[in-house]
């Protein structure tokens, strides 16, 4: 117990080794909340994403609840994006829906014009029109309007 260092060794360091093994402390903390960060945005998203497909599962049960045959109708277009999506929805849905091409169906090319839409899809919810698609707009129009 020679020194006074009450029987406590003090490890013998080289200058500046202090200032490099508290850079890799520093470090090794930063990259574990830095990892820990990552997870957490990680479940965040992946809850996220969940809560979304929760969301359209339950949309699309309240709308199939409400469509009858006959209750909506699409006018679409071969080349449209949206109408691929739209129908998409309303199979995955087991939403009942009737759809007419413009390009290859004369009747339903009329009555596009003289909807005077801009574009497609033009859903005819009871008879009502709706340019785009929009769950939420079609639930809401089938909510308002009586079967007929």
């Amino acid at each position: 117990m020679a020194g006074g260092d009450g029987g406590h060794r003090r490890a013998v360091t080289q200058p500046g080794q202090d200032s490099r093994i508290s850079a890799v402390s520093r470090f090794s903390r930063f990259s574990r909340s830095g990892l820990g960060l990552i997870v957490l945005l990680l479940l965040i998203s992946a809850a996220s994403s969940w809560w979304g497909r929760q969301q359209q599962r339950t949309l699309g049960q309240q709308v199939a609840a409400l469509a009858l045959p006959g209750d909506i109708r699409m006018l679409s277009s071969e080349t449209c994006a949206v109408c691929t999506v739209a129908r998409r929805w309303f199979t995955e849905h087991r939403v009942p829906f009737s759809e007419c091409l413009i390009e290859r169906d004369a009747a339903c090319r009329a009555e596009h014009q003289a909807l005077r839409a801009a574009g497609t899809p033009v859903l005819l919810v009871r008879g009502q029109p709706q340019l785009g698609f929009s769950p939420e707009r079609i639930q809401a129009a089938l909510k308002a309007t009586v079967p007929g």
